[in-house]
């Protein structure tokens, strides 16, 4: 437990105790001498999972995978120099994403900078604003007094990842010399049970509200069943507790009467039973500019962040209706700046304000139905239109996905081109599938380490992504030879950026291809054997439902789509637009 050896390997092992105590399950570890006394006390602790993973920038991002699926702070650990700015990426994203992550940077101490020793550079807020907290630790010391600030800084780290909102810790940890764990003289009388005697697992309870603020919620639930023109935006969320979310989601929508716009990267559409009133089609209907304004709504409940169509933000910002934002986090939620009331609570507290044993449902009324009726319609027509389709256009493989996957599968979809298919195409299914991403700072980097540490552990998970943002993480395979669990990565590769097809800048052939589209011309079979993954190129649908139910358990896979990108771009602008304008409004009566 406590590493008596030196007084570096004492000031590591009370750390990682007091982490593990505080309920630390994982901690990846990057190589590297000046954090010689973290990596030994991790290593050594029997209850803590410890990953060593080469690439930093990799690793932090294997590490916010583990952190969102788990809801827990992950530690990270490097060595001095450079290697902690490889984190920034991850922890920006961790930051945007709120979720915790627990940074550990060695350092040298103060008489071995700014002077040219090696390996050192100014790592005290290194990463600016993004940190929930940050701080440099003292040199490690023997004394008593000392270790109870050791103690009591972990102590702060963990809960600040936690609270207010979950984020980014940074210890900057300065070492001198001995780094390994040789043996010196050490005066040090420290009772471990005692020492720790005031440090147990630490999680974040659900808020309880005050009778006021459920009066106040209440109030708003009466004036929202006065009103027979709203929406429920299910936006972008990744809840801990998947079903619960959606049933009360679709509980409120029944109560209220009211459509459920709910977008390709939240639960909701996989637990379509849950809700009679969901809409998938809302960016093909809101195409429809008469059916849109007709559509206009008076109220609305926005429940985490906006979906990612541009078409739904367009027209929330046109129709300027009244909408609330329910999120517990502290985050301006609302980019289109509108007028919002942001009530501060995570849906699962509805629970106890909406009144689950009614069981007497609001008759839908006419704004409803031509919700309902448009959908209908959508749906049947991008159901037709993607069967019939032979070609291997990108948007049909969400699609055949929400259909052919196992229940619960997890699946993380990269940015770009593949999270707007998922929007566009995924068909709401009872399947229970967990969707993932890094929505935070919407970047390409870090996808397939990301998917990685989602997948460790865990039920056989699916990576969704593009030729580019595979490549642009290519290390994340490194950590193949400790990875526990299966990964199938489903790349689309078009020959690069996809999503820039769908910008004015696609017109202007002279500079966007080399600047813009970047083809890479990999070939992913020889990539994927250099590493000892898997690879299947996939030729028709039929090969590809074959391998999607059941999944493998074990290992990492690739199945290659060759698509055309300039073809299924066109395909998307065509039918998109046809299918809004065919829409035809049907009497609610």
């Amino acid at each position: 437990m406590i590493d008596l050896r030196n007084t570096n390997t004492l000031w590591g092992s009370i750390i990682a105790e007091t982490f593990s105590r505080l309920g630390l399950t994982t901690a990846i570890i990057c190589p590297g001498s000046r954090s010689t006394p973290l990596t030994v006390a991790f290593a050594q602790h029997s209850e803590i999972e410890t990953i060593p993973i080469l690439d930093e920038r990799s690793a932090a991002f294997f590490a916010l995978g583990i952190a969102k699926r788990s809801s827990l702070p992950v530690v990270l650990i490097c060595t001095s120099g450079t290697a902690g700015a490889n984190f920034f990426p991850a922890i920006i994203e961790a930051k945007e994403s709120q979720v915790p992550l627990l940074i550990l940077t060695a350092d040298r101490p103060p008489e071995l900078r700014n002077c040219h020793a090696g390996q050192s550079i100014d790592q005290v807020k290194m990463y600016g604003n993004y940190p929930n907290w940050q701080t440099e630790l003292a040199i490690p010391a023997s004394d008593l007094g000392m270790l109870r600030y050791l103690r009591q800084n972990i102590v702060q780290a963990w809960q600040r990842s936690l609270l207010p909102s979950p984020g980014v810790v940074h210890l900057n940890i300065p070492f001198r010399e001995p780094l390994a764990p040789t043996p010196e003289p050490l005066h040090c009388q420290l009772q471990a049970e005692d020492f720790f005697a005031g440090i147990s697992n630490f999680s974040v309870a659900k808020n309880t509200f005050s009778l006021e603020i459920t009066a106040q919620i209440k109030n708003y639930l009466s004036q929202w069943q006065k009103c027979d023109r709203g929406i429920i935006i299910a936006g972008i969320a990744q809840p801990q507790n998947p079903e619960e979310y959606c049933q009360i989601i679709g509980h409120l929508a029944k109560t209220l009467g009211w459509a459920v716009l709910a977008e390709g990267l939240s639960p909701v559409r996989n637990y379509a039973n849950r809700n009679p009133y969901l809409i998938s089609t809302y960016d093909s209907i809101l195409r429809n500019r008469e059916i849109a304004e007709k559509l206009s709504p008076e109220i609305v409940i926005q429940i985490g962040e906006l979906p990612t169509s541009k078409t739904l933000r367009s027209w929330l910002e046109n129709t300027q209706a009244y909408r609330f934002i329910i999120d517990s986090s502290s985050e301006n939620l609302d980019p289109i700046h509108g007028k919002t009331t942001h009530l501060y609570l995570d849906v699962s507290q509805l629970q106890p304000i909406i009144d689950f044993r009614q069981t007497n449902v609001i008759k839908p009324e006419n704004y409803l139905k031509t919700w309902y009726n448009a959908e209908t319609q959508l749906r049947t027509k991008i159901t037709r239109k993607l069967a019939a389709t032979k070609t291997l256009f990108e948007g049909k493989i969400p699609w055949l996905l929400a259909q052919n996957l196992p229940p619960q599968t997890p699946i993380f979809v990269a940015n770009s081109m593949p999270v707007r298919d998922v929007e566009y195409f995924w068909q709401p299914n009872h399947s229970q599938i967990i969707p993932y991403f890094n929505r935070g700072a919407n970047g390409i980097d870090g996808t397939l380490s990301t998917a990685l540490g989602i997948a460790h552990r865990n039920q056989s998970a699916v990576l969704l992504t593009g030729d580019l943002a595979l490549l642009h993480d290519t290390n994340g395979f490194l950590t193949s030879n400790k990875f526990l669990g299966h990964l199938t990565i489903i790349l689309i590769n078009n020959q690069g950026g996809g999503i820039f097809e769908m910008l004015p800048i696609s017109q202007f052939k002279n500079t966007f291809e080399e600047y813009f589209a970047t083809p890479q011309n990999v070939d992913f079979a020889q990539l994927a054997a250099s590493y000892g993954i898997e690879h299947q190129l996939i030729t028709s649908w039929e090969q590809l439902q074959a391998l999607l139910n059941p999944l493998p358990e074990k290992g990492i896979r690739i199945l290659e789509l060759q698509t055309d990108r300039q073809t299924d771009a066109k395909w998307r602008q065509e039918n998109l637009a046809k299918f809004a304008t065919d829409l035809v409004e049907k009497s609610p009566n």
